[in-house]
């Protein structure tokens, strides 16, 4: 049974977000926004790859992310919560060093985004319920994981726009952010949508070295070196390894050259600062972790997504992109690897390290 909302609660909820350290909140009632009703056409047509996990259906065969209501019917409100990870640390697009690789801003965090988000969003979860009193409320809080697309939630929460790369931009903290939700029975009083301020800039796309953006607000994540760094298994298309650059786990190019994030501010929560050794690492380490060396160092982290296997792939794949000779040794060593994702990725770098290797010989 649903409960209906006041302005204090609404004023407590957001006052609650803002102790437990998230910079923006806002909150969107439940609806079947025109940006849902996309998603399975974005699914129908390929662009989520092999993330079998966003085709999830309910009983009734529709897919559980594209309606709220029909997956939580008591649902009536959806608080969106972000908070800004953004490091004074340079961009992916300000570094230049053919022996070193990049991961993504998002993952140099001490701590793994999914616990400390959802931590945050616990307190605000349990200020809600203590406020609702005796009333009884459902709540399920979320972080990546539920059956929801978060950003169009943001979008009509106020946090801020979906921009031409997909992601959530707010005028004043730019795009670097978390996003976390909390699905509520309460009818709480809805936020005005933040206006999308793109304009006419397609800096994005243009930057976007795959080509993944297809359209302004479209991605094939196929083509995406986030998806093909992070989720894809196995041997990366041949035809898009020159493209990866030095990207060894996602990308952040998209972001980088967005104007809204020229000045965007940078963080001072203890938990988002920069492991050592993540910021530009050095690519013939990655390319030889072991096993155990690879757990101690990504504990707790979104690398782990990717596996030893897919990392070491990855940064491969970049040595081959480095035209850095001196890496030729380190390659050698992994040609022969018992991993085939590994040992196909050594000997393509190989071939883009030394093209005499690939040419026929001459009589």
């Amino acid at each position: 049974m649903a409960v209906k909302g006041s302005n204090s609660l609404d004023a407590t909820v957001r006052k609650a977000a803002d102790a437990a350290g998230f910079d923006l909140a806002g909150v969107a009632s439940v609806e079947d926004f025109p940006e849902l009703a996309r998603f399975p056409e974005w699914i129908a047509a390929g662009h989520a790859g092999e993330m079998k996990y966003l085709e999830s259906r309910d009983d009734a065969g529709q897919l559980r992310r594209a309606s709220l209501k029909s997956v939580l019917p008591w649902a009536r409100s959806v608080i969106v919560c972000a908070v800004n990870y953004n490091t004074a640390n340079p961009y992916s697009t300000e570094v230049n060093n053919p022996s070193h690789g990049w991961i993504s801003r998002y993952a140099w965090s001490q701590e793994d985004y999914h616990e400390s988000v959802l931590r945050r969003l616990r307190k605000v979860e349990a200020t809600l319920k203590e406020s609702c009193g005796e009333d009884r409320i459902e709540t399920r809080a979320y972080v990546d994981t539920g059956p929801i697309v978060e950003r169009v939630y943001a979008k009509y929460a106020g946090v801020g726009w979906i921009g031409k790369n997909t992601c959530m931009i707010n005028q004043q903290v730019g795009s670097w952010l978390f996003l976390g939700v909390i699905v509520t029975s309460v009818e709480l009083t809805p936020d005005i949508p933040a206006p999308n301020r793109c304009g006419t800039c397609t800096r994005c796309i243009e930057a976007c070295p795959t080509d993944a953006l297809i359209a302004p607000y479209q991605l094939d994540s196929n083509k995406c070196i986030s998806y093909l760094t992070i989720e894809k298994r196995g041997s990366i298309p041949e035809e898009m390894r020159k493209d990866l650059g030095h990207q060894v786990f996602g990308c952040d190019i998209c972001q980088d050259v967005c104007p809204w994030n020229r000045k965007a501010p940078a963080t001072d929560k203890p938990e988002f600062q920069a492991r050592d050794g993540l910021v530009n690492p050095a690519l013939a380490r990655l390319t030889e972790i072991s096993q155990e060396e690879f757990r101690e160092k990504f504990r707790g982290s979104p690398v782990k997504r990717t596996k030893r296997s897919g990392l070491r792939r990855n940064a491969l794949i970049a040595i081959g992109n480095s035209g850095d000779t001196p890496l030729l040794p380190t390659v050698e060593r992994a040609s022969n690897d018992p991993d085939p994702a590994v040992s196909e990725a050594a000997r393509w770098a190989k071939k883009r390290l030394t093209p005499s290797a690939a040419a026929p010989d001459r009589e």
